[in-house]
């Protein structure tokens, strides 16, 4: 079983940054494929960025450019660090970590693009 805590969620400035983080507790965290979704009101919980446990990254069209998934082993931790930021890009972020049949989430930070 996997716990996943996200923080770093808020309102930020277009044009701002953001750096989310999500930190897991209660498995070995290194085998985990580690994703960030978002979800805006209204709409799709949608992937926004991917890292595989090789440390292969997939982003959305959207994130790309913009958005940079890494993660910390020793720390048990994933972030998306979000760089130039859109309207757009408001919603709730929820990072998930996956393998096999195991399908963790956490429950979601939300981040507010707003001048």
């Amino acid at each position: 079983q996997v716990q996943l805590v996200e923080s770093g969620g808020g309102l930020v400035q277009p044009g701002g940054s953001l750096r989310l983080s999500c930190t897991a507790s209660g498995s070995t965290f290194s085998v985990y494929h580690l994703a960030w979704y978002r979800q805006a009101p209204g709409q799709d919980r949608v992937s926004v960025a991917i890292l595989s446990n090789l440390n292969t990254t997939n982003y959305a069209d959207s994130a790309k450019g913009r958005f940079t998934i890494s993660r910390d082993n020793a720390k048990n931790t994933v972030y998306l660090q979000m760089t130039n930021l859109l309207p757009e890009d408001t919603a709730v972020y929820y990072c998930n970590a996956f393998r096999l049949i195991e399908d963790y989430w956490g429950q979601g930070t939300q981040v507010t693009v707003s001048s």
